[in-house]
Formats: structure tokens, sequence, C-alpha cells
């Protein structure tokens, strides 16, 4: 149970690292070995993005990123073959992270057997309401999968404590209006925020869009469980290959 794992690493640790990678960027082959890098820096989560043609949530790196492991050939089938590789290989849980159109086309029923054939422990889907996805939601308790729903600083209460009710896991807060990758202000104003989102969820809170040095996530010692770093590593790569994620997410905490 994937909210049980992350109570027990969080007797261990104060704080816990979720990374994202979008998969088949630069290749698949870099994207293992990015995925190789992270666990032994001692990462405790990964979502992993199957590319999507229109990644509203996303900022410009993680839109350039899809757009490249599309034009290189990454299909669906593959990435749930790489999460089902990479679920073999390491020990830590490992999310699917897409948009509703890439489930619907699928089959939601057909891609949640495959998740859960695969080892992978859950999914976030941004683009989906649960008042529109009781095909999705079903799916994923048949499974006995975590379905990840997302908090934002302009969500009302009630419609905090109504969206947790229907996660699993934890839930995602993102720490800014917008899109990933933008400067996000690590201040009382975010902390305000992430109390409201404690009152209205027992479960893990994970907070990313911004998240990018250690200041960022020392910030979040105290006001929730997990630090979540997506576009700050993709740049990593683009600048310096691979082999630089390794000592950079070790340093993080």
């Amino acid at each position: 149970m994937l909210e049980r794992y992350l109570r027990e690493r969080l007797r261990e640790k104060e704080i816990l690292l979720m990374t994202h990678i979008v998969l088949g960027y630069p290749s698949f082959e870099a994207s293992m070995e990015i995925v190789q890098a992270m666990v032994a820096a001692g990462v405790d989560l990964m979502e992993l993005q199957i590319p999507f043609s229109e990644p509203i949530a996303d900022g410009p790196v993680i839109v350039h990123a899809n757009q490249q492991a599309l034009a290189a050939g990454a299909s669906v089938r593959r990435c749930l073959d790489f999460g089902r590789e990479a679920a073999g290989r390491f020990s830590i849980p490992f999310l699917v992270m897409s948009y509703y159109n890439i489930l619907y086309r699928y089959g939601v029923e057909r891609f949640a057997a495959e998740m859960k054939r695969g080892g992978l422990q859950g999914s976030i889907v941004p683009d989906l309401p649960p008042e529109e996805g009781n095909d999705y939601l079903q799916a994923m308790q048949g499974h006995g999968l975590n379905p990840v729903f997302i908090f934002s600083p302009e969500t009302p209460q009630q419609r905090l404590e109504y969206l947790a009710s229907c996660a699993r896991g934890f839930v995602y807060c993102v720490a800014r209006k917008g899109v990933t990758g933008r400067e996000t202000d690590f201040s009382d104003r975010l902390g305000d925020y992430l109390a409201r989102c404690r009152r209205a969820t027992h479960l893990p809170l994970a907070v990313g869009f911004g998240v990018k040095d250690r200041r960022d996530v020392d910030f979040l010692r105290g006001r929730a469980e997990i630090a979540v770093i997506g576009s700050q590593t993709i740049r990593l790569v683009d600048q310096s290959g691979p082999g630089a994620v390794r000592d950079f997410i070790a340093g993080l905490r």
C-alpha cells in the first residue's frame, strides 16, 4: 500500500523526494539511466510521464521534452513496458503521470490492468476531475491502485476536502497557480496554503511546481511530506547529461 510505504519512510526521513521524468526523453535508454541515478541518490518515489501532445499543466521545459519524445516515437505501449521494467529493477514506488486522453484512447480498464501487472502503484491525471472520472476511479479501485488528485492555491476548502475523499496514497499540492517550471515564492503565503491542505486530508502532501534546490526542500520540512522535483532535473540533463542527476538529487537533502 502506497500510503503505508510513505509513512514508513517518514519514520526515517523528515521529508521524502519524488522526481518526475518524461519517458523517452532524451531517449528510453537515457531515461533508464536517469532512473537508476535518481534511485541511487535516494529518491523515495517517482512519477513517469507518458508523453502527450498537449500537456496543459506543464511549462516549456516539460512541454519540449514531451514533444521530443513523441517525435522520437514514444508510445503508450513502450512507456508501460518501461514502467514495468523500472518497477521490476528498483524497490521504490513508480506512478504514471499523463493526461486523460491517453487513458481514454487506450481504454481506462485496460490501462489500469496494465499498470497493476507492471507493478506500478498509481497515477496522476491532472486534467480529470473526480466528477468525470467514475470509470477511472472504479478501475483504479478494482486493481488496488492509487489515484492521486491535485490541490491548488485557488481551490476552496470544501473542494479540497472533496478531492481528498477521492484520492489514495497522497495528494499532490501545486505550489502556485500556472504551469510547471516557473519561479515559486517559498514564503508564508505558501505555508498558509499548505496548512489549508493539511486541514483537508490525512493523506501525505506532495508539493511540486517550482521546487528546484535544497532551500526549497528545507522550506517544505514540517509543512509537507514529499518534495517533487521535475523541470529542474530535465534542465540539468539538457545541460550536463544524465550523469549529473545523481549528485544534484543527493544534495537536496
